[in-house]
């Protein structure tokens, strides 16, 4: 009697997950079909045209969608890792300085190596990444456990800080539309041979996946997992690279998403819980259709004409953000 109530819990979970690929499935083909250019059938079979329409797919079309779902994938899976070993559920890479600190690195291989190849730039952006987001767990660390509510506002005051002093940086030696790249995610200009880094993003959010079970045990507290015989600043350690990385791997990709991974993360744990062996497949999947449904919004809100996917997100997240925000204080009140 014990088995068929986990088994069917089993059988749930796998049909949801199921249903939730279908959907993602079913966005990235409508994400490619949706553009300026005709990618009709016809097109693309046919002769005259249909060639221009089938380099277009997959040139463009194709890339970008994989883009899309490579970068929702894996910043819902970044923001959740830092949920959960800062155990703050406001905390992710835009909230935290992490994203600033990799602008604030890409900028400085721009202004020092210029020529530097973009895997190495990748690079630089992750270890600037990674020490802003070390020195913001410091700042969190000196804070009391009962001001969870201070530690998003400020994580956005620290990113506040480093992107006052980017600009300044980029005003002083013209780099201000680069910036701009860096800073609102759009995938319009996302072509092949210009995503190929987001393959990265993805091996690290499988690699989240095999050690989901330290991550969660972590997010316990360093004491319970020095008890179980575990290195907690390993895990910390390892936990951290993987989302500066990605959050490296987006910035020089797409640009910056804000409150992407605090939506995704927050809306999966309320539903599936704190086990990061169950959650991280719901969370990869929904960020990557939550993703395309943003990018396709941005793209038909004004067609032809169209709205990066950072504004639509940053719209949407904010709000989201201050209802949670607002919901926390409630229930603490």
């Amino acid at each position: 009697m014990r088995a068929l109530p986990a088994n069917a819990g089993g059988w749930s979970n796998a049909a949801g997950l199921i249903l939730a690929a279908a959907l993602v499935l079913a966005l990235a083909t409508a994400s490619i079909f949706i553009g300026v250019a005709d990618m009709s059938l016809g097109a693309l079979v046919g002769d005259g045209e249909g060639g221009g329409a089938l380099q277009l797919l997959l040139v463009s079309r194709i890339p970008r969608t994989l883009a899309i779902i490579l970068s929702g994938m894996s910043m819902g899976v970044a923001a959740v890792i830092m949920q959960m070993l800062f155990r703050n559920r406001f905390v992710e890479p835009t909230t935290s300085g992490t994203v600033e600190a990799a602008s604030l690195g890409l900028l400085a291989t721009a202004l020092l190596a210029p020529a530097m190849p973009i895997f190495s730039k990748m690079l630089v952006a992750a270890l600037f990444a990674l020490a802003a987001t070390f020195l913001f767990l410091r700042f969190v660390a000196r804070m009391p456990s009962s001001a969870s509510l201070l530690v998003p506002l400020l994580g956005l005051m620290f990113g506040g800080v480093i992107n006052a002093i980017t600009t300044f940086l980029a005003y002083r030696y013209d780099l201000l539309q680069s910036l701009a790249a860096w800073t609102n995610g759009d995938f319009s200009s996302v072509l092949r041979g210009r995503y190929e880094l987001l393959w990265i993003a993805g091996l690290l959010a499988a690699l989240a996946y095999l050690a989901a079970d330290r991550f969660t045990v972590a997010g316990l507290g360093e004491a319970f997992t020095r008890n179980l015989g575990l290195n907690y600043g390993r895990i910390l350690a390892f936990g951290l690279s993987i989302v500066s990385l990605v959050a490296a791997t987006a910035v020089v990709t797409s640009g910056a998403v804000p409150f992407f991974g605090l939506i995704v993360a927050n809306v999966v744990r309320m539903m599936v819980g704190d086990n990061l062996r169950r959650a991280l497949p719901w969370v990869a999947l929904s960020g990557a259709a939550f993703l395309l449904a943003c990018d396709i919004a941005g793209r038909t809100l004004r067609f032809p004409y169209e709205i990066p996917v950072g504004t639509v997100v940053g719209v949407l997240g904010s709000a989201i953000f201050l209802y949670l925000l607002l919901r926390r204080r409630a229930r603490l009140g």
